[in-house]
């Protein structure tokens, strides 16, 4: 596409979005996959990526979208894989268990309640169930969570071939507070940053500390208190992060136990704002040393090696 009708397209799809929530841009519509990754970052930012030379965080993740095809990711985002190899690495106490999984959900569970139903196959894509009323809205929301491929519409590509189905695990939470998200940031196999996500029922926020604990974001926030696993945390963080240039790592601290949560490579799809705004570029600068000490996919272990 030249230049100029690349322009355009961007004008007249940009100028038609809702801007009220997140547009999904059909490939048959943009089959240009720099093209859509350059209209949602527009819709979100305010502003086009550079690509070209990436140095925010949320940049660097449009540029993962288009050029990283690290096929050991896909086994890091499959929410069944992930868990097997995290009990590899951590220990079988560091994972919730898992009630069921499978591809087709069930009419009436002999589950017990309450549980929380997760597409394994992708994010954003959950439901507490307290009864078997919930579970019925959830079973008919899960039957479009599985429609099409995760990674599709934003082209996060390593959730695009991920089978689909659905994982159920007990829920930690109660009605009133769901546990405190434990969100670290790992750079090369080195934790960086940790984003902490609190009460996430009524009044969902996160703040961003680095890995001395210092606040870093929102400062008109109180301070959280750190979890008292925050070390055994951040040492498996590293552990499992180590063979990529940039993964994030989430857990919980349940009673005083930590446990995994998920790893992603394309934390907000790279869409989510920061604050202050001056941390989208401190944060990728990070990332950028990463990439600039690596060593070149033709030298790190394969998939199925990392798999073992």
């Amino acid at each position: 596409m030249s230049a100029r009708l690349e322009h355009v397209a961007y004008r007249l799809v940009y100028d038609a979005m809702n801007l009220r929530r997140l547009p999904s841009l059909p490939h048959w519509l943009l089959p240009s996959a720099r093209l859509r990754v350059r209209l949602t970052y527009l819709w979100r930012h305010g502003r086009l990526p550079n690509l070209g030379n990436p140095t925010r965080f949320t940049e660097l993740i449009q540029r993962r979208k288009l050029l990283d095809r690290d096929p050991r990711m896909g086994l890091y985002v499959n929410k069944v894989t992930a868990k097997a190899a995290a009990a590899r690495l951590f220990g079988e106490n560091w994972i919730i268990p898992t009630i069921w999984t499978g591809n087709s959900l069930p009419e009436n569970p002999d589950w017990t309640f309450p549980f929380i139903l997760k597409a394994s196959h992708g994010c954003n894509q959950n439901a507490v169930c307290y009864d078997a009323s919930d579970y019925q809205i959830a079973r008919r929301r899960a039957s479009k969570w599985a429609d099409k491929p995760y990674g599709l519409w934003l082209d996060e590509w390593a959730y695009r071939d991920i089978p689909r189905g659905f994982i159920v695990e007990p829920f930690l939470g109660n009605r009133a507070a769901l546990p405190v998200d434990y969100k670290i940031y790992v750079f090369g196999g080195v934790a960086a940053f940790i984003q902490v996500h609190v009460d996430r029922v009524k009044n969902h926020r996160w703040v961003l500390y680095d890995r001395r604990w210092n606040q870093i974001s929102k400062f008109d926030e109180a301070p959280v208190t750190a979890p008292t696993s925050l070390d055994r945390m951040v040492a498996n963080a590293e552990r499992i992060a180590s063979p990529f240039d940039f993964a994030r790592v989430d857990f919980y601290e349940i009673d005083g136990m930590p446990k995994f949560g998920e790893v992603t490579f394309y934390p907000g799809s790279g869409l989510d704002r920061f604050d202050p705004e001056e941390l989208d570029a401190l944060i990728g600068s990070r990332w950028a040393e990463a990439l600039n000490t690596r060593p070149c996919q033709a030298d790190v272990p394969s998939y199925q090696a990392a798999a073992m």
